[in-house]
């Protein structure tokens, strides 16, 4: 594996790279070969909401399922907190069952999420994804014992530099979500802020995701 992006919403196909391709229940794309699927707390509709469990339960089976996500809390959205509590709480307790890691979405949520990971006692791997915030929020979150993402904030805002450098090498991982970089241009900027080679990143990336992807 030369390149890993922990989280896309294009599957490109390159074949020097493995794509962790974001999936939703109401839209499963047979294509694509590796995947996480989830319910994004945007897109939670109550009316579809058991339908799209009853997807999510068969297509977390499939072999290329190597998570659930991204899935999580937005305060920023209209949809009420605890119906988005709820469907988190449900993925995650999945999570559990199937030993697969998870991909997060969180915004200004973050105390809810670290409460939620403690009360449902969760001890599969959960990856914030496009982290974005301050070096004391990481540090939390790295203290109890999340993981970390970084794509295309990373790109766009050179103050996460520092952060991402505070990240322990063992505790992250790159993506492009929506943007137009590909993750060859992400892991050139981290290698950059790690003063280290891509070659270098590239073996710390691969010993993450065996690490976290274990048996997938």
């Amino acid at each position: 594996m030369e390149y890993f992006n922990l989280h896309t919403h294009q599957f490109t196909n390159d074949e020097s790279v493995v794509e962790l391709v974001n999936q939703y229940p109401w839209e499963f794309d047979e294509a694509v070969t590796i995947y996480s699927i989830g319910i994004h707390p945007w897109y939670i509709e109550p009316r579809r909401l058991e339908s799209d469990f009853e997807v999510l339960n068969q297509k977390i089976l499939g072999e290329g399922c190597l998570a659930i996500g991204e899935c999580g809390l937005d305060k920023r959205i209209d949809i009420a907190l605890d119906l988005q509590q709820s469907v988190f709480e449900r993925q995650l307790v999945l999570a559990q069952k199937y030993d697969k890691p998870v991909i997060i979405h969180c915004v200004a949520a973050f105390q809810e999420l670290i409460e939620i990971k403690n009360k449902l006692n969760i001890t599969v791997p959960l990856i914030i994804h496009g982290f974005s915030k301050n070096i004391q929020l990481a540090k939390q979150l790295l203290d109890n014992g999340f993981y970390l993402s970084f794509g295309k904030y990373l790109i766009k805002n050179p103050e996460l530099e520092s952060v991402f450098t505070a990240v322990p090498n063992d505790r992250f991982f790159l993506e492009t979500d929506t943007t137009d970089q590909t993750i060859q241009e992400v892991y050139a900027l981290a290698a950059k802020y790690k003063k280290s080679t891509v070659t270098e990143l590239q073996e710390m990336v691969s010993t993450n995701f065996n690490s976290v992807f274990k048996n997938k």
